[in-house]
């Protein structure tokens, strides 16, 4: 499960990558709630994972967060969120 949030938190940071984009910015209200099922997902592996085994969990669960930022970040930036 850890290895799933950890390809879940490439996938929505190279969504954030392509939001970047001009006149692609719609694209983070689309990857934002996906970043957040992510993190769930990735909260989940940590969770269940033995303490020596939870190295895809913690780097999807930092993938996921960071992508939230970012997407939050440019929202704000550009107006999306008023």
């Amino acid at each position: 499960m850890g290895l799933i949030g950890l390809l879940w938190g490439i996938a929505s940071l190279l969504g954030m990558l392509l939001a970047f984009i001009p006149l692609l910015g719609w694209g983070n209200w689309l990857t934002i709630p996906f970043a957040v099922c992510g993190l769930i997902v990735s909260g989940i592996a940590y969770a269940m994972t033995s303490p020596a085994r939870r190295g895809r969990a913690t780097a999807g669960l930092w993938l996921n967060i960071i992508a939230i930022l970012i997407g939050l970040m440019r929202l704000s930036l550009g107006g999306g969120i008023v």
